[in-house]
Parts: C-alpha cells; sequence; structure tokens
C-alpha cells in the first residue's frame, strides 16, 4: 500500500515510514509566531532557558495589531523586537505583511517542507506542497528550542474539483461553497488534498486562499502537489534546494470527495459560521455598512486586481465603509505601480497598512452594534472583528467591491460582464 503526501511528508521528518494514526517525532524546517501569539511561546521558551535550537528556523510576525493600537500590545512588541535581537530569531516589523502571506514570498515554504506556525491558518503553506500546521504556543515553543515535535499522522481526504470555471466564480466562492457542503466540522483533524482540473487551472494566489480555508472545515492541513507553476514561484524567489513528494496511485484515502463547479454562483458565508453558505441570489440585496478588501485569505495582488477592476471609476456608496488592506508590503508596492491603490482611494476607499487590518477585531475598522460587514476574511463568527453585536458576511474580492458599490450585497457578474 502506497502513501498519500502528508504520510511521505511526516516519514521524511521523522526519518521512519509512518501511516496515518502513527506518531512520530519529526525536525521540523520551520517555526514562527505572531504579535497575537508570541508572547506565550517567549513564556514558554523561558522553560528552556531561552534556547533557541537555530535562529534561521524562527521567525516572529507583527501583523495582527500592526501599527499597535494599545499600551499593552506595544509592550509586546517591544519584547519581539529584544528577544529577536538578543537570540537572532528573524523579525518582520509593523508594515512587513502577514506571516503567512511573507513566508511565502520569502522563500522560506517550499515543497516538502515540514512548517510549523502559531497561528491557525498556517495551513496557508500547503499549496506549495508543504506541510503546514497551526498549533498552539507552548507546542511551538517546544519546537523553537529543540527543532522537533511529535506528530500523530492524520487521515487524509482527497478533495477533486473538476468542471469549467463559470466568469465572475473564484477559488474564494469555491471554497465557500465546499465549507458549507461538508460543514465546519467536516474533516475534523484530517489532512486534505485538493486536486483535480479545476487545481490545475487557477493561479498560486487562488491556491492559496484554498488552503487557508482548510482549517474552517477542521482540517490539521491542507496539500497542493507541486506542479510548473509551483516551480516556477520557487525559482522566482530563489528556492533551490526542495524536495517535491506527490501521493502514490494506490493510497489509502479515509474519502474521497468530488466537486463540480461548473454552475457555481458567487458564494456567501452568513453569519455567524463560515458554514452557513448561499449563493449570492438568495442574499442579494442585504444592506451593508462596511467591507473589507484584504486578510491572509484575500489580501494578494489577483485578489486586489479584481476588485479594482470593478471600482475603477466608480465611488463607493456613501453609506458605506470600503477599507483594504495589502497582505504585504511588496504586494501593496506593486499595486502601487500599478494604479490599483489609486482606484481605491478615488474610489473612497481607505488603504490600511499592510497586515492583518480589521480582520481580528483588535483596531482599524471595528463596526458599531448591528452593523453589517462584507468581508473577504475567513472567519465571521461573533466578536470576530471586535463587536459580537455586528453581522460579518464573507465573500469573494469581486462580490465584496460590487456590494460596496451597491450599498448592499450585489452580485459582481454584471461588474465583470461589462469590462
Amino acid at each position: 500500500m502506497g502513501q498519500t503526501l502528508i504520510e511521505k511528508i511526516l516519514s521524511a521528518h521523522s526519518k521512519k515510514s509512518l501511516r496515518a494514526a502513527e506518531v512520530g517525532i519529526c525536525s521540523v524546517d520551520f517555526c514562527f509566531s505572531q504579535d497575537g501569539t508570541t508572547a506565550l511561546v517567549l513564556d514558554g521558551l523561558s522553560q528552556f532557558k531561552n534556547t533557541v535550537k537555530d535562529p534561521k528556523k524562527y521567525a516572529m510576525f507583527i501583523d495582527h495589531s500592526s501599527p499597535s493600537p494599545n499600551l499593552g500590545v506595544s509592550k509586546v512588541h517591544s519584547r519581539m523586537r529584544g528577544f529577536a535581537q538578543e537570540r537572532g530569531a528573524l523579525f518582520f516589523d509593523v508594515g512587513c505583511g502577514i506571516s503567512h502571506q511573507l513566508v511565502i514570498e520569502e522563500g522560506i515554504v517550499y515543497p516538502g517542507a515540514l512548517i510549523l506556525g502559531a497561528d491557525s491558518h498556517t495551513s496557508t503553506a500547503g499549496a506549495l506542497g508543504a506541510a503546514a500546521f497551526g498549533v498552539g504556543s507552548t507546542d511551538l515553543a517546544v519546537t523553537v528550542a529543540t527543532g522537533k515535535n511529535w506528530f500523530k499522522v492524520p487521515q487524509t481526504y482527497k478533495i477533486v474539483i473538476n468542471g469549467k470555471i463559470p466568469k465572475g466564480i473564484s477559488s474564494k466562492d469555491i471554497v465557500l461553497h465546499i465549507i458549507h457542503k461538508l460543514s465546519a466540522n467536516g474533516a475534523t483533524y484530517k489532512a486534505v488534498e485538493f486536486t483535480g482540473g479545476v487545481i490545475d487551472k487557477l493561479s498560486l494566489d487562488a491556491r492559496f486562499t484554498i488552503t487557508n480555508m482548510t482549517i474552517e472545515f477542521g482540517a490539521k492541513c491542507g496539500l497542493i502537489a507541486p506542479d510548473k507553476k509551483t516551480l516556477a514561484h520557487l525559482a522566482a524567489v530563489g528556492v533551490k534546494k526542495h524536495k517535491s513528494f506527490y501521493p502514490d496511485k494506490d493510497c489509502n484515502y479515509e474519502k474521497i470527495i468530488e466537486f463540480d463547479v461548473s454552475k457555481l454562483s458567487p458564494y456567501i458565508a452568513k453569519p455567524h459560521s463560515v458554514d452557513n453558505g448561499a449563493s449570492v441570489e438568495e442574499v442579494e440585496g442585504t444592506k451593508i455598512d462596511q467591507t473589507f478588501l484584504g486578510t491572509c485569505t484575500n489580501g494578494r495582488l489577483e485578489d486586489l486586481e479584481v476588485a479594482a477592476k470593478i471600482l475603477k471609476g466608480k465611488k463607493v456608496h456613501p453609506q458605506v465603509k470600503l477599507l483594504v488592506a495589502p497582505a504585504s508590503q511588496r504586494i501593496f508596492l506593486k499595486a502601487l505601480q500599478k494604479g490599483i491603490i489609486r482606484v481605491f482611494l478615488e474610489a473612497g476607499g481607505v488603504v490600511l497598512p499592510a497586515g492583518c487590518g480589521p480582520c481580528v477585531g483588535t483596531h482599524q475598522g471595528v463596526p458599531a452594534d448591528g452593523e453589517v460587514v462584507l468581508s473577504t476574511a475567513n472567519r465571521n463568527f461573533k466578536g470576530r472583528m471586535g463587536n459580537p453585536s455586528a453581522f460579518i458576511y464573507l465573500a469573494s474580492p469581486a462580490t465584496v467591491a460590487a456590494s460596496a458599490l451597491k450599498g448592499k450585497i450585489t452580485d459582481p457578474r454584471r461588474y465583470l460582464k461589462k469590462s
């Protein structure tokens, strides 16, 4: 019997053959934390005399509250800067961008790598054929100090996505549809391999959206086997040393689930759960107060380009706020060079520093009681954006941009047909 992708990667890092449900001690290629989790990581490291096994394999990112909204967060940021200087860990300060985007841009993630992050959306990196797990801060501290950790090998679901992608449909619509169909607990502690003709056609930016949201239906990680697009990215960021793994034809999948997206409409997640899905036709006309373009899910250049295409030469509805946060400084600069940032500003939008922006709810756009937000983020539970009395809908960048113009949830396809 052959091995799945996750079985192969964990076996390579434990130096013994591992199968689903078995436990192995694995060497970790890289680990990271962000400003919302690093304080606990550093507290845990104090139990190891602040040992950092390999400073080149640990990074800290200021992205969740960037820049700092209050004194308490400023103290955490200062502690992070001091530790990085003292121990030589990699450090990405205010304005650099979101951890999940930066580990991709910096060439930290590559096929076959084993990555741990003290952030649940570490699974984003799986689009490059890496095993990327979100873990707790204490677990990360153990890895920072020792370079290793223990892993129970997940069972694997294979999700096959086929069909012709309809005009106006993005990977965000596809993954929201999948989550609705499988439920928020549909793949708890599973590795999910995504494959099929649709995956082959998607850009890397679009694939990152899918693996990013794998955690939203309970999975431990999401993976896409490397292809020519992956290799082109590695060449662009200067990664030369890597080893790609592919699932064996006779490997054992716990489930194989197939989707055909040929007739899919733009998709929405309604409050207050990501699996509370609906087609745009079912919720069109819902009044909104705030829109948000960005996050580790949809703050990449491709996402901003789609939104700008809809917004160009138009004005945001006078009763709607449009907030935009590029996922990294590089993306911000490219969007500036392409005139995309100018489009947002001229449309009446507010462009925030590269980072997580309003997503987690610590600052920058906390909605008022009863306000309705349409966001490109990955979560919409009560209080996610800082106010449990607000209502958050999730959608693609195209749907968010179109809705910002109309002041209500709007089918973006009418705008895309004109362009």
